[in-house]
């Protein structure tokens, strides 16, 4: 009898030593993308003959292709291609209240298409639209790249843009810093046309209380010194840096004070020949060496300067990518485009001056060790400073500029999520971080205008193929 059973037992001991000898099933992915060469923006370097898997719009699995089998609901062959995080654009606006609404969310679509996965709102006046954006996209019914903003800006009396919140007292800053909270903004912005000295360094000291990081222009009635020792966290523009760099900063901006209460009072413009006539590489170090200690991030914005440098020479009427930009945003551009014509030829030779000397500034930033985020300042009004075409001219010029094509990127990806705070989840291509990927058709590493060739755009996990961006521009273009 006990044969008899062994006998028995024995084609359901075959059975389960089958069933343990059976693979599991593979997991399935939403996307992967094999044999690509990862671009490492940490490092600067190249991971070859990669697999990477992308799942509930996050990166899953990164690792050396072949080592294992996978499926996927989308696959894309990374032969010869090369993948690096979405680009991030650190200074744009989406402004010009409700009757550009419409107009700024078409330039969602321009990010997104030149590879860019999150751009950095600096101040503007349709804020509820720019968090119904962020829900849409959140939800999958709107492509586009992530936003931060900073929400309405903080000037003084009298502010130059619309929806401004204007201070002077520190009742008032604390008042404008609550509504800002209230709002659940992600940054503070200053704005230097009206706001004074001590309003500027009090929003600063204010906000550093509250945690919240501060970013902005600067009056020249202060020094950009005052500012990182209160707590600034990043600089935007050159303007701003340029004057610390100046051996008598301190009787310039004595000077700018004393002027305040005068008819005639100083501002930056009327300044910056002086401060160009007394620039000191000394104090340029001195200024960096402080910048870098206090972690006081600068944001160049070389692109715009050079545009709007040339506007007065340069024909931008058969610019192919102004059939992209909505006609009431291209009607924002005429106020520079008058003033850059009335200019002198003196005044135009001293801005084209003073822009070569900006882009000597930015790699011995880079070296002192201050963190260069790369930023555009496109938007309206900002004239033909396109969206996402422009953030790709800054990394050029940034190359341009001394910066090592690895550097570079590294200013459009991770520095700006660990500004941000989120490099925990954002900024590289590795397990764990959002699925927000750029697939070009060349190596950014030896040649940053490859950032151009792109093959995909990948946002939160959905893939974008050229076809898919070529339909997506077809449907904003101007008919």
């Amino acid at each position: 009898m006990r044969f008899t059973h062994l006998l028995l037992g024995l084609p359901v001991a075959a059975l389960l030593a089958g069933i343990a000898r059976r693979p599991a099933p593979a997991e399935t992915f939403d996307l992967l993308i094999e044999h690509v060469n990862v671009v490492d923006v940490a490092t600067g370097q190249l991971r070859p003959d990669q697999t990477v898997a992308v799942k509930a719009g996050k990166i899953v699995r990164v690792g050396p292709a072949g080592q294992a089998r996978y499926q996927a609901r989308k696959k894309l062959d990374g032969t010869g291609r090369f993948l690096l995080p979405g680009l991030w654009d650190m200074h744009v606006h989406f402004r010009g209240g409700d009757s550009l609404a419409a107009a700024n969310k078409k330039s969602l679509t321009l990010y997104l298409a030149h590879g860019i996965t999150t751009v950095r709102d600096c101040g503007g006046d349709i804020t509820p639209r720019i968090f119904e954006w962020r829900r849409e996209e959140d939800a999958g019914t709107l492509a586009g790249p992530r936003i931060f903003t900073s929400g309405p800006k903080i000037d003084g009396p009298g502010a130059t843009w619309p929806g401004s919140l204007e201070v002077v007292t520190p009742a008032q800053v604390s008042r404008a810093l609550d509504s800002l909270q209230k709002l659940r903004v992600d940054f503070v912005k200053i704005y230097d046309s009206k706001i004074s000295g001590d309003a500027y360094l009090e929003t600063i000291s204010q906000a550093e209380k509250r945690g919240m990081k501060t970013t902005g222009h600067m009056p020249y009635s202060v020094t950009l010194a005052e500012a990182v020792n209160r707590g600034l966290d990043a600089t935007e523009h050159l303007y701003y840096v340029f004057k610390s760099c100046s051996s008598k900063e301190d009787s310039l901006t004595a000077l700018v004070r004393n002027s305040l209460s005068t008819p005639k009072p100083l501002g930056l413009f009327a300044m910056l020949p002086a401060v160009y006539d007394t620039y000191s590489p000394a104090a340029a170090q001195r200024i960096f060496r402080l910048m870098a200690s206090h972690h006081t991030a600068a944001v160049p914005t070389l692109a715009i300067g050079k545009t709007l440098a040339g506007l007065s020479e340069n024909n931008h009427t058969h610019d192919s990518l102004l059939a992209y930009i909505d006609p009431k945003i291209q009607a924002t551009y005429a106020k520079r485009l008058g003033s850059a014509r009335q200019q002198s030829a003196a005044a135009r030779a001293f801005t084209q001056k003073l822009e070569a000397r900006f882009m000597t500034l930015v790699p011995q930033m880079q070296a002192a060790g201050v963190t260069i985020l790369a930023g555009s300042d496109s938007g309206p009004f900002n004239s033909f400073t396109y969206p996402g075409a422009s953030l790709q001219d800054e990394l050029v010029l940034l190359v341009q500029a001394g910066l090592t094509p690895a550097q570079a990127l590294r200013a459009a990806t991770l520095n700006g999520a660990e500004f941000m705070g989120v490099a925990a989840r954002s900024g590289s291509v590795a397990e764990g971080k959002d699925g927000d990927l750029l697939l070009l058709a060349a190596n950014p590493l030896t040649n940053i205008a490859n950032v151009k060739k792109i093959v995909a755009v990948v946002a939160r996990g959905k893939v974008y193929q050229r076809a898919d961006l070529g339909r997506m521009m077809a449907a904003i273009k101007n008919k």
